[in-house]
């Protein structure tokens, strides 16, 4: 079986859970989810530029609304259990965990338990971070040992 470590930062689409366990063809695929909830303050206007770069400014607007911190805590579990749940439907084994302190630390540790042969981070673009290489994706090519694939997540508006 293969076993991908797939970092997300909101619930999986339909088009996503789709993406993610049709890449590697009829393969039966085990997954092991890391949820990242959204951070505190300070990532704030990261994201608002990004929204900006990406022309939505409305949700530029909306970025101080949304919880942060520990108040991510309950809708990143909620987030994470609909996820696994889209996964299974779909055929895969899938179990999961919130993870909030040193996410690049547990996706190491869980890789290297797991033995997973690959890591998936699916998220929005994040262009700023990108730009100077401080994203989730390559941050984990020089921590955890496996082939790291970077997809950029659907939301559900795309998929209607």
């Amino acid at each position: 079986m293969f076993t991908s470590v797939l970092m997300i930062e909101k619930p999986l689409t339909s088009v996503d859970v789709e993406f993610v366990t049709t890449l590697h063809g009829d393969e039966d695929i085990s997954f092991i989810v890391l949820m990242q909830p959204r951070g505190d303050q300070a990532d704030v206007l990261l994201r608002a530029i990004d929204d900006v770069a990406m022309g939505e400014l409305k949700e530029a607007a909306r970025e101080g609304e949304k919880p942060e911190g520990k108040a991510a805590r309950l809708p990143a579990e909620q987030a994470l259990e609909h996820s696994l749940q889209a996964l299974r439907d779909a055929g895969c084994e899938a179990v999961g965990q919130v993870v909030e302190d040193h996410p690049l630390d547990k996706m190491k540790s869980v890789v290297e338990e797991s033995e997973a042969d690959e890591v998936i981070v699916l998220t929005a673009p994040h262009y700023v971070e990108e730009f100077f290489h401080r994203d989730w994706a390559s941050r984990a090519r020089h921590k955890v040992g496996v082939p790291v694939l970077k997809l950029f997540a659907h939301s559900e508006a795309e998929t209607a």
